[in-house]
């Protein structure tokens, strides 16, 4: 990749201000894939001006206009595609056959699908008596993305951004950037007017911070752990600006009496081990009823004898190692609290998989007997790590759901469609799955409480990114 050391700023690859670099870690073999350029508030300033100075003639551009554009990322992406997965195969350790191909890199084309579709019938004005209600493009935009879905991520920013008029510097995560530069590359083939995407990469100190802060920045975008959320907020309070953020998530998968467990069970855990568990929606605390525990932890363990973990690159791999060092150390600190405060270990445990010497894989780990106070309960694991909680009846189960200071999403299960309705219309949550619905990335995705503000995909995603205008008087007169 020729551009891993430049930034893509007004539609050109300009090199740094300043020489800083930082090596890319392959979390599968903890070797360097490749060396990026780190940038500086000189930098950021920039991306900015050049983003402030394309907003005037973007934001005019017609519906139709954004329409054809979206109709060239596509055709660019594709073309893509394939470097698009192995990318994000080797910066954050996905299988490429089974998730950095059809689920992540896909991911990232769906959300430009969908933001066009959304594009298509989007109401910017409309009238309300004599008044005239405009939704109009916010202005410059800053985003920011995390390492564990990075095409989906970028794609549900940058796209419905784009959709609005807006105009944005992205800021990819340092620890999987390759495939933010593949990305420009994409946007710059397909025409995208010069400066109204630009990219600079780097850490949240050198880059992030004065991207929130910068006085030429109207919005915010981020994506990331509730920690730095706040952090984001509270570097964007000067400038009042807006911020959209999708943060963490503790989500409950409520399995109830009348559920069909061999299909439930074994689905709760196989959705939580994808992408080793890296999912801000992952069902990683499945509440059971009290007295099936012993079953259900049978069902959980041989389903988890199901998932493979190995090399990135090995078909049969079901799953890689974690993203970073860092997270690895995590889980491993996690696992132990667990052992520590009295769960039953039902699967895994510390350390990597047998006959896993090298790399960044954590064993896929089941916990049972688990009470919502306990550390495994509370904290976001990000890895693959189950938690079984037991209840008493529905309400508990409820209550239990509920006890969480995230809201991202939430899992019901019931062979009663009714009943499980009526029970995720209880859960504090921004999203639920019924009896296992796959992902709609149409529906507004977001959560309640620590697990965000704002909501992004489809339709609620462009609307993130527009401010609203009155006009009054406007349908009186000639």
């Amino acid at each position: 990749m020729s551009n891993l050391q430049r930034f893509y700023i007004d539609g050109q690859w300009v090199e740094p201000t300043a020489p800083a670099f930082r090596d890319v870690i392959n979390p599968a073999t903890e070797a360097a894939a490749g060396s990026i350029a780190m940038g500086s508030a000189a930098d950021v300033d920039r991306a900015v001006a050049a983003a402030r100075a394309a907003f005037p003639a973007f934001a005019a551009t017609t519906r139709e206009e954004r329409l054809d554009l979206f109709a060239r990322i596509g055709v660019a992406y594709k073309k893509r595609y394939d470097d698009m997965a192995r990318a994000i195969s080797t910066e954050m350790g996905a299988p490429l056959k089974a998730l950095a191909g059809s689920g992540q890199a896909g991911s990232g084309l769906f959300h430009f699908r969908t933001a066009a579709q959304a594009l298509q019938d989007f109401v910017f004005e409309k009238p309300q008596g004599n008044t005239r209600i405009l939704r109009e493009p916010i202005g410059v935009c800053g985003l920011i993305t995390p390492w564990n879905w990075p095409a989906n991520q970028m794609a549900c920013k940058v796209a419905p951004a784009l959709a609005a008029g807006c105009t944005m510097v992205l800021k990819p995560s340092e620890l999987a950037p390759l495939s933010g530069i593949i990305l420009a590359e994409i946007l710059h083939e397909a025409g995208v007017p010069a400066g109204v995407f630009n990219l600079v990469n780097g850490d949240g100190a050198g880059v992030g911070a004065p991207l929130t802060t910068h006085p030429d920045v109207d919005m915010l975008s981020f994506t990331g752990s509730t920690r730095a959320g706040q952090l984001v907020m509270r570097a964007a309070a000067d400038g009042i600006k807006k911020v959209a953020l999708e943060l963490g998530g503790k989500s409950a998968n409520i399995i109830l009496d009348d559920a069909d467990f061999s299909r439930a069970v074994t689905q709760g855990v196989m959705t939580l081990m994808l992408n080793s568990g890296q999912n801000c929606n992952a069902p990683s605390r499945m509440l059971v009823p009290a007295g099936r525990l012993d079953e259900v932890e049978a069902l959980a363990a041989a389903a988890l004898a199901r998932v493979r973990v190995g090399d990135p690159l090995d078909e049969g791999s079901t799953m890689g190692p974690l993203a970073n060092g860092a997270q690895f150390e995590r889980v491993q600190r996690l696992i132990e609290a667990g052992i520590a405060e009295g769960a039953r270990l039902v699967a895994g445990g510390p350390g990597r998989p047998e006959g896993i010497t090298r790399g960044f894989f954590a064993r896929p780990t089941i916990f049972s007997r688990v009470t919502n106070s306990m550390t495994i309960a509370r904290e976001e694991i990000f890895g693959p790590v189950l938690s079984i909680l037991p209840y008493w009846d529905e309400d508990d189960a409820v209550a239990i759901a509920n006890d969480s200071p995230y809201g991202l999403s939430g899992y019901v299960s019931s062979a009663s469609p009714a009943r499980a309705r009526a029970v995720a219309r209880r859960l504090r949550t921004g999203n639920v799955h019924i009896n296992g619905a796959p992902i709609d990335m149409a529906a507004p995705f977001g959560g309640y409480k620590q697990s965000g503000l704002g909501r992004e995909w489809g339709a609620w995603g462009i609307d993130e990114f527009l401010e609203v205008k009155a006009m009054l008087g406007y349908g009186e007169g000639d």
